[in-house]
């Protein structure tokens, strides 16, 4: 009789298959820098310039199990009312995933990708503010769980004034 401890368990899943979260792909979609006041822009100040970071996430269904993830971060920098830079990235990645439960999918698309796929986005945008002659644009973790449902609250929201 074969001995069976090495196979893998059930989850419990309809399928039988084991949960599986891979990275097919990760491409620049659209990427842009722009220093409309340059090479004023570029002289030394005395004080930081305030910038503005905005962060967005989405997600396209390619197949049943393959997802088309864009991370969207844009950041323009201002003193006073110059602009000093304004980047815009949208980095997407190919993600297959299998075996979740579909009340997981959401999180792992708005969460876990986005998660997955910040720290190659964050290094773009500092490479672009370097070459661009400004100190590197290094932008903080972003917690995506928070984003998420921040969003959901917003959805439910949205949809009790509209019942009402």
């Amino acid at each position: 009789m074969a001995n069976n401890e090495n196979q893998p368990v059930g989850n419990g899943n309809a399928a039988g298959v084991n949960p599986t979260l891979n990275v097919l792909a990760q491409y620049v979609k659209d990427l842009s820098f722009e220093s409309p006041g340059a090479p004023n822009s570029l002289r030394g100040r005395d004080k930081a310039p305030g910038i503005n970071i905005n962060v967005n996430v989405n997600a396209n269904p390619l197949s049943d199990t393959e997802f088309d993830v864009n991370l969207t971060l844009s950041a323009k920098a201002a003193f006073d009312k110059d602009v000093l830079f304004n980047v815009e990235l949208v980095y997407g990645g190919v993600f297959r995933i299998e075996g979740f439960p579909q009340e997981h999918m959401l999180p792992l698309l708005f969460i876990e990708c986005p998660r997955l796929l910040f720290p190659f986005a964050r290094q773009i945008i500092a490479d672009a503010t370097r070459n661009g002659g400004f100190p590197p644009l290094m932008l903080d973790p972003i917690d995506f769980a928070q984003m998420f449902q921040q969003k959901i609250a917003e959805d439910q929201a949205a949809a009790k004034v509209q019942v009402s």
